[in-house]
C-alpha cells in the first residue's frame, strides 16, 4: 500500500512540474533571474537597496497599468490610450490641488479615479457597441485627451502641494508607496484573474468569443470592465506620477503605452487572447525597468534604449506566435486522432 501511494504521489508531482517548467511565465522568469546575475557582476551598484528600490519605483507606474491591460489583451483588445490616460488625470489631479482651487485631497482622489473609469467606460462602450476595431477607438481617445490635456495646461506645469504626494513620493521604511500600491493592484488582479468566475470569463472571452456569447456569458459587459479597470489604475497611476514630481504638464505619460505593451508581452500575455497571467506582466515590467536602469548604469547612450526594447518587443511576439502556432498544431493533431480512434470505433462496430 505504501509502495503505491509513493508511485502516485510521484506520478502527481512530475506533471505539476511540467506543467510549472512549460509555462511561458517560467521562462520569463527564468530570463528575469539571468538578467539579474548579469547585471549584478556588470555593475557593482546594482544591487544595491537604493537601485533596487530606484527600479522598483520606476517600474511601479508601468505594473501598474500593465494589470489593467493584461486583462484587456486576454480578453482579445488592446488600449493605447493608457498613456494619455495618465497625463490628463496627473494634470487634473494637479489642479484641483492647486493654490488656484484647493479641493480637499479625499475629494480629489475620488474625482480622478472616476475621470478615469469614465474615459475607460467611453472606450468600453463604443467599442462594444458600435463595434469599432480597440485598436482604432483607443488611438483616437488618446488624440482627444491629448488635445484636452494641453488646453488644461496651456503648455505650462502645474504645481501643487497636497498629501496624495505620498502616493508618488512618499515612503514606508524604505519602501516607496507606489511599489506597495503595484504590489497591491498585482496581487488584486491576480485574485481576481483566477479565482472569480469574472475573471476565468475573460479568458474564455479571448479564446473564443463566439463561444462565450452562446455559453451565456456577457461578452460586451466584461469588455466594458476591463475598459474601465485598466482607465481607473491609468488614473491611479497618474496621481503617483504627478506626486512624485510635484507637478504636472502635458508630456506626462508621453510613450507609457508602448512600455506597458510590451511589458505585457514579454510577460506572457498571447496578443491573440485568452492566455496569459497579470503576475507575469509584473515579470515583463521588471525586465523593461532592468534593462533601462542597465543603460544609465552601464553609461550606454539613452538613444539605444528605444532599439533595444523595440527589439525586445519583437522578440516577445515572435516567441508568442511560434508558441500559439505550435500549440495549435498540437490541437489540431489531438483533434485529428481523436476523430481517426472515433471512425475506427464506428467501423469496428
Amino acid at each position: 500500500m505504501d509502495g503505491n501511494k509513493t508511485v502516485e504521489f510521484k506520478a502527481q508531482k512530475r506533471p505539476l512540474i511540467k506543467r510549472i517548467t512549460s509555462t511561458s511565465e517560467f521562462s520569463v522568469f527564468v530570463a528575469l533571474v539571468i538578467l539579474i546575475i548579469a547585471m549584478s557582476f556588470a555593475s557593482p551598484v546594482f544591487m544595491t537597496p537604493t537601485n533596487i528600490f530606484n527600479v522598483l519605483n520606476q517600474i511601479s507606474r508601468y505594473g501598474i497599468i500593465a494589470v489593467g491591460m493584461s486583462l484587456i489583451i486576454i480578453s482579445g483588445g488592446i488600449d493605447l490610450s493608457v498613456g494619455y490616460v495618465v497625463g490628463i488625470t496627473a494634470c487634473y489631479c494637479a489642479y484641483f490641488s492647486s493654490e488656484a482651487v484647493n479641493m480637499p485631497w479625499p475629494v480629489v482622489l475620488i474625482v480622478i479615479l472616476l475621470m478615469g473609469a469614465a474615459i475607460g467606460l467611453v472606450n468600453g462602450l463604443i467599442v462594444t457597441r458600435l463595434n469599432i476595431v480597440p485598436f482604432i477607438v483607443t488611438l483616437a481617445m488618446g488624440k482627444i485627451l491629448s488635445g484636452a490635456t494641453l488646453l488644461l495646461t496651456q503648455g505650462r506645469p502645474i504645481f501643487f502641494n497636497s498629501y496624495l504626494s505620498l502616493l508618488g513620493g512618499g515612503y514606508i521604511g524604505a519602501v516607496p508607496v507606489a511599489v506597495i500600491v503595484m504590489f497591491l493592484a498585482v496581487v488584486a488582479g491576480t485574485v481576481f484573474t483566477t479565482k472569480t468566475l469574472t475573471g476565468r470569463n475573460i479568458y474564455a472571452i479571448g479564446n473564443n468569443e463566439r463561444a462565450a456569447t452562446l455559453s451565456g456569458i456577457k461578452v460586451n459587459k466584461l469588455k466594458c470592465l476591463t475598459y474601465v479597470i485598466t482607465s481607473t489604475l491609468c488614473a491611479l497611476c497618474g496621481i503617483i506620477v504627478a506626486g512624485n514630481l510635484g507637478s504636472a504638464d502635458a508630456a506626462l505619460g508621453k510613450n507609457y503605452e508602448t512600455d506597458v505593451i510590451a511589458a505585457v508581452v514579454i510577460g506572457g500575455v498571447a496578443m491573440s487572447g485568452g492566455e496569459g497571467t497579470v503576475w507575469g506582466s509584473l515579470i515583463g515590467a521588471a525586465i523593461m525597468g532592468i534593462l533601462k536602469n542597465a543603460f544609465v548604469l552601464l553609461g550606454v547612450s539613452a538613444y539605444w534604449q528605444s532599439i533595444v526594447i523595440g527589439i525586445v518587443i519583437v522578440a516577445a511576439v515572435a516567441l508568442d506566435s511560434f508558441r500559439t502556432a505550435s500549440a495549435d498544431k498540437v490541437h489540431k493533431e489531438n483533434a485529428e486522432r481523436i476523430a481517426k480512434e472515433s471512425a475506427r470505433q464506428a467501423k469496428d462496430k
